[in-house]
């Protein structure tokens, strides 16, 4: 009885020692009370990239006189513009096409950047007392997430999307999900591509100068131990359950015709 209990005992710790470490490799930003934030602090604007698609809009006091610039703009029959969302694709040296102004470099611009370059190019052709505005959005903000998580391509209707906002789009990753070892892969203007790892478990991911995503990143969590393993057990099991069913149905093949 004293063996028993002493196994049972053994056992039970065993599982609690099991718990708390899973618990520590689960449980995210652990010492998030023990760092300094201080360079976090910042704001952060998206870049823009060759391929990106951009939607700009010339408003002006008189409709008619930002026509010009916004491609494919019509006027309703009350004389007002009709606001569609004209896209502009950027093109491979890092340009777009603007109406009257022609090819404009934008690639590496913040979406501010772009606006001003556009107001301060368009503002010979208009008088002063027309108060143009540019209004320019980024179309094409996409993530792409794979792995121990939701997977699918994500797109934000902001520039400014990080590694924890992204994670949460996805449905946060399962318990089966690589915490401490989570990749992004990154695209540069030139196409070239480097890699990142993120550290879940590790607060300091909020310094990191990553933590803001980029348009057409790549993330992916890679499965753990414990899934690598069921994966593992559950093809085993399938293999031979498969093969148990196949030498049972042709022992009974065998067993009725040689009965006959």
């Amino acid at each position: 009885m004293n063996r028993m209990l002493k196994l049972a005992v053994a056992i039970i710790a065993a599982v609690v020692i099991t718990g708390c470490g899973n618990y520590k490799k689960v449980t995210y930003f652990q010492n998030i009370d023990k760092i300094s934030l201080a360079a976090s602090k910042g704001l952060y604007d998206a870049r823009i990239m060759p391929k990106d698609l951009l939607t700009i809009y010339v408003s002006t006091i008189d409709p008619k006189v930002a026509q010009p610039f916004n491609l494919g703009q019509n006027l309703n029959s009350g004389g007002n513009l009709m606001h569609n969302s004209i896209q502009y694709l950027v093109d491979n040296e890092g340009c777009i096409n603007f109406p009257v102004l022609g090819k404009l470099k934008v690639t590496g611009l913040t979406i501010r950047e772009t606006e001003q370059l556009i107001s301060d190019k368009i503002a010979p052709y208009l008088a002063e007392e027309e108060k143009a505005v540019v209004i320019c959005r980024m179309a094409s903000f996409r993530i792409c997430i794979l792995g121990e998580t939701g997977s699918n391509i994500y797109t934000f209707d902001r520039e400014k999307v990080s590694i924890v906002e992204a994670i949460a789009q996805a449905g946060d990753l399962t318990l089966y999900g690589k915490r401490q070892n989570i990749l992004l892969i990154r695209e540069d203007a030139t196409g070239q591509k480097s890699i990142h790892r993120y550290n879940f478990n590790d607060a300091e991911i909020f310094n990191d100068p990553y933590y803001y995503l980029q348009q057409n990143d790549i993330i992916y969590v890679e499965p753990n131990k414990i899934k690598a393993r069921t994966a593992m057990f559950d093809s085993s099991i399938s293999y031979w359950l498969g093969l148990s069913t196949t030498i049972i149905s042709f022992g009974t093949l065998l067993f009725t015709i040689f009965k006959k």
